[in-house]
């Protein structure tokens, strides 16, 4: 079977974007006092890593930062390729903190749902705000983003993948079709 690629971010503008998402959690959240960005794996995580590169080099401070498997909490896994357990790494109590979940893209929202039954297990945070690389649309469960590097409308049969290099470094976004 064919598919056509088209690439709809390439390094630079991963960057760029990430850079925005980085300035508009500061301004929301009036800098980074209790502040603290929990990636979803398989990408979520290396993006989440990259938030807080950005924020500590603006700010001058080391935000906290974490990885949530979502693995045990997600309703589709009758539909979907098992994946492995990941490990959460969770160096914060989210008691009391404004948590920015962190995401590569967002489709259905539950993915996102299922990282908010996660957290609430976890602790109970101050709030919970979701970044996302990429939206695109058709969600199935009333789940919005505070912070979106691009939005993308795609058809259902469509694919939006998010390459990562060695070093987990956000390299392009490119959209499949079949």
């Amino acid at each position: 079977m064919s598919h056509s690629e088209t690439l709809i971010l390439d390094r630079a503008a991963i960057r760029r974007a990430l850079t925005r998402i980085s300035h508009e959690i500061l301004e929301k959240n009036k800098g980074t006092e209790g502040l603290v960005l929990l990636g979803i794996p398989t990408g979520g995580d290396f993006l989440a890593a990259e938030l807080v590169e950005i924020i500590s080099g603006i700010e001058g401070v080391e935000i906290p930062y974490g990885v949530l498997d979502i693995t045990l909490y997600r309703d589709d896994l009758s539909h979907k390729t098992i994946r492995p357990l990941r490990k959460t790494d969770l160096p914060f109590s989210p008691d009391d903190r404004r948590v920015v979940l962190v995401d590569e893209v967002l489709f259905t929202g539950r993915t996102i749902r299922a990282a908010m039954d996660a957290l609430m297990d976890l602790g109970r945070p101050r709030n919970i705000q979701l970044a996302v690389l990429i939206d695109r649309g058709h969600r199935e469960l009333p789940i919005r983003p505070d912070y979106v590097g691009r939005n993308v409308p795609t058809s259902l049969e469509e694919e939006v993948h998010v390459d990562f290099d060695g070093d987990h470094k956000p390299f392009a976004v490119r959209l499949l079709k079949p």
